[in-house]
């Protein structure tokens, strides 16, 4: 019986939310008294660098031809690690490539899933883990009973833990199916952190006015080393792209802290915000709902604040 878990790698790069599943895994191996070992599929640099979080034994297959990512592939490949080392539980991070994985490995390994898990599995002789539902308004607890099961893991859940040393990468030989799916072209965000991974991210709505104001976002943004993210109306009317679109039909988030800067907090931005550990919310509404969701607020102009606040930060960090 072992844990296997699914390192996504991009560029030949680990990126934070891999080592958070092996993280994962880990102790999820530890709580059932087994082993956890890890698959990586396509180019992944020093892919021992995984035994540091926890894996035993790293799993590649090195196939360039694998380097874009596709879910029929994919979850042939992990199935078949998964059987070639009796793995009780399998383990991703439910980004879009693991979202599009769970169903597909439940099915072909005929095994119970929970997507979207925030909490380690329970050691009391059953195997449950909890979630948020209905936007985070609850915690659902889920128990899993089949011999086999698949858990994605929602970004920040947890922190890496660098606890050992390298190991040795095994290849891995796998029936790679005919791809069936043909990439013409893939296009990514350069120079900046990914929403889901980032622990910072700096968000602004429809109370910046226009997109000529954003530079004061950005400069306390790179002051933090966050991420930049906006409501749904700024990227509707193209202020900002829509990559950084936060809230129920954008990105869902879950950083360690989230300022909230001129956005009333209408339900559906909170749906995808409100998961935050640290919410500090900039508006000069003192009836905004996002108040009320707040663990800090400032009920003032956000153009007389956050140029103060960039200063601040400025003093503190040259101090």
């Amino acid at each position: 019986m072992s844990v296997l878990v699914f390192a996504e790698s991009q560029n030949g790069q680990f990126k934070k939310a891999a080592f958070e599943a092996v993280t994962y895994a880990n102790k999820t191996a530890q709580v059932l008294g087994t082993d956890c070992i890890a698959i990586c599929i396509g180019d992944a640099a020093d892919a021992g660098q995984l035994g540091k979080y926890g894996a035993s034994k790293v799993l590649q297959v090195n196939d360039a031809s694998l380097n874009d990512f596709d879910s029929q592939i994919y979850t042939s490949i992990i199935a078949q690690a998964a059987q070639a080392n009796n793995a009780s539980v399998v383990v991703m991070m439910h980004s879009s490539c693991g979202k599009s994985l769970v169903g597909r490995l439940s099915a072909r390994l005929n095994a119970g899933s929970a997507p979207g898990v925030n909490q380690l599995p329970t050691n009391d002789g059953s195997f449950k883990v909890k979630k948020n539902v209905f936007s985070g308004k609850a915690i659902a607890e889920i128990e899993i009973s089949s011999d086999i099961k698949v858990v994605s893991v929602m970004g920040n859940s947890l922190q890496p833990e660098a606890t050992g040393s390298d190991v040795a990468v095994e290849a891995f030989s796998a029936d790679v199916p005919a791809r069936r799916v043909s990439v013409k072209e893939v296009n990514k965000v350069q120079g900046s952190v990914p929403l889901p991974e980032a622990e910072l991210v700096v968000s602004a709505g429809r109370g910046m006015k226009g997109p000529e104001n954003w530079g004061i976002i950005e400069e306390l943004a790179e002051l933090l080393g966050a991420a930049t993210a906006c409501s749904r109306p700024v990227a509707d009317t193209h202020w900002r792209p829509h990559h950084e679109h936060v809230g129920q039909t954008g990105v869902a988030i879950r950083p360690n802290l989230y300022f909230a800067i001129g956005i009333s907090g209408a339900i559906q931005h909170l749906a995808g915000v409100n998961s935050s550990k640290v919410i500090v919310v900039i508006n000069k509404d003192p009836e905004a709902p996002f108040f009320k969701a707040a663990d800090y607020g400032v009920c003032a102009d956000l153009f007389d604040v956050v140029p103060k606040l960039t200063e601040a930060f400025k003093k503190f960090k040259n101090a």
